[in-house]
C-alpha cells in the first residue's frame, strides 16, 4: 500500500509503529465523535472491547482510556465468550459499547452489533484493523476519526437534498468518460454521524457516507473509469491503469484495461448471479481518503471522499421487485475516478471535493 505518511513517526513508541502523538489525536477524535456523534452523557456507562494483536488496535485502546477514563475495558482475547456476554448484561439503554476488533469478534450466533442494537445500546465498531499494520494507513485511521459535525451533518443533509430532488445524474470520469443515472434516485441513506431520525445510535466506525442508487437500475448507462476495487480477499486492490466500465441498463456488458483479479471478481458475479448489476452510488465524505491516501481495508476505504459504486445484485437498503434477497450474493465496491458529479444540472463534486454549502441547523 503506497499511502503517504499525514504525520511524522516517532522510532520509539508504546505502540509499535503508531508514534505516540498519533495516540493523543486518536484520543482527541475519540472524544469528539463520542461527545458529539455518539451524544454519549455523563450520567451513561461505557464498555469498551478490545484485542490486543495489533499496534492500531492497541493505540486506539488507550485513546478510548483517555477519553472514557470511566470506561469499562475487557481484552476479547484473556476472556471467555461467556464472560463478554455477561458484561454486556450490565449495560442498559443509552450506554455506549465500542468493540476495537484486530479482525472481527466471533460469539457464536450472538450478532454483536445487532443484539446490542436490539438492546438499545450505543454501538461503535472497529473491524479489521488488523489490515492496516503499518505507521501510514494507522495515521491515516486515526486521522478518519476527525468528526466535525457542520461538514458531516451539513454537507451530509445538503447532499441528501439534492440527491432526493435529483431527477438524474452523471459520473465524469474524465477522458470523455460519463456515467448517467437517468432515472430520479432512492432515497439517500446517511452514515454522517446524525443519528436524530434513526432508531440505533453507531454503526462501523470510521464514518462519512451518503449513498443511494436509481430507482430504476435500468435508467443507468455510460462508462466509468475505476482506480480502486475491491478484491476476493476484501482488500483494496488498485489497477496500474484505471480500468474502464462499459455499462447498459445498469449492467455491466465489458470492460477496458481489465486486470486479471478484477476478471476474477466478475466471474465470480455472473457465477452465482447471472450477470453484474451495477447499484449503489456512494457519496463519500471522509476528508481523510482520496484516491493517493489509502488504506487496505475496503470497507474502511469505503468512505473516501469522492464517489464509489458497487457491483452485485446485493443491497440490503433498497428492495427491488427483480431481485429476491435469498438469490443476491455479492456487493462488491468499486471506486470512480471522478472529475465532476452532477445531480441534475448542479455540478455538486469537482477539484476533490463537495461544492455544497452546508444545510443551516446541522
Amino acid at each position: 500500500m503506497n499511502s503517504p505518511t499525514p504525520a511524522s513517526a516517532s522510532t520509539a513508541s508504546r505502540f509499535g509503529v503508531i508514534p505516540e502523538s498519533a495516540v493523543d489525536t486518536a484520543a482527541i477524535n475519540i472524544g469528539n465523535t463520542v461527545r458529539i456523534a455518539i451524544g454519549l452523557t455523563e450520567q451513561q456507562a461505557a464498555l469498551i472491547v478490545h484485542d490486543q494483536r495489533t499496534d492500531l488496535n492497541r493505540a486506539l485502546t488507550e485513546g478510548y482510556r483517555r477519553s472514557l477514563p470511566q470506561a469499562e475495558f475487557i481484552d476479547f482475547d484473556s476472556v471467555t465468550p461467556e464472560q463478554v456476554l455477561a458484561a454486556f448484561d450490565r449495560y442498559q439503554a443509552g450506554d455506549l459499547v465500542v468493540l476495537l476488533q484486530s479482525t472481527s469478534f466471533r460469539l457464536e450466533a450472538f450478532r454483536i452489533r445487532i443484539e446490542l442494537f436490539k438492546r438499545g445500546l450505543k454501538v461503535i465498531e472497529h473491524v479489521h484493523l488488523a489490515r492496516m499494520p503499518d505507521t501510514a494507513q494507522g495515521l491515516l485511521y486515526i486521522d478518519a476519526l476527525a468528526y466535525d459535525p457542520a461538514y458531516y451533518r451539513g454537507v451530509g443533509h445538503a447532499l441528501k437534498a439534492c440527491i432526493d430532488s435529483a431527477p438524474y445524474g452523471v459520473v465524469d470520469s474524465g477522458h470523455g468518460e460519463k456515467l448517467v443515472f437517468g432515472s430520479p434516485f432512492e432515497s439517500a441513506k446517511l452514515n454522517i454521524g446524525d443519528y436524530s431520525a434513526m432508531q440505533n445510535v453507531g454503526g462501523q466506525y470510521p464514518l462519512g457516507e451518503v449513498f443511494t442508487e436509481a430507482q430504476d437500475l435500468e435508467a443507468v448507462n455510460g462508462r466509468v473509469r475505476i482506480y480502486v476495487f475491491g478484491d476476493t480477499s476484501f482488500r483494496v486492490n488498485q489497477p496500474a491503469t484505471p480500468i474502464t466500465l462499459i455499462v447498459e441498463k445498469g449492467r455491466v456488458i465489458g470492460t477496458e484495461n481489465s486486470t486479471p483479479e478484477f476478471d476474477t471478481v466478475l466471474e465470480l458475479i455472473r457465477a452465482h448471479e447471472g450477470e453484474v448489476w451495477l447499484r449503489e452510488l456512494g457519496f463519500g465524505m471522509n476528508r481523510a481518503f482520496s484516491r493517493e491516501r489509502l488504506v487496505a481495508d475496503i470497507g474502511t476505504y469505503e468512505r473516501m471522499c469522492g464517489i464509489h459504486l458497487s457491483l452485485g445484485a446485493k443491497h440490503g437498503q433498497y428492495a427491488k421487485p427483480q431481485f429476491r434477497r435469498a438469490d443476491t450474493r455479492y456487493h462488491i465496491d468499486v471506486f470512480a475516478i471522478t472529475e465532476g458529479v452532477y445531480l441534475g444540472e448542479q455540478c455538486v463534486y469537482r477539484d476533490g471535493a463537495w461544492q455544497l454549502a452546508p444545510v443551516a441547523g446541522y
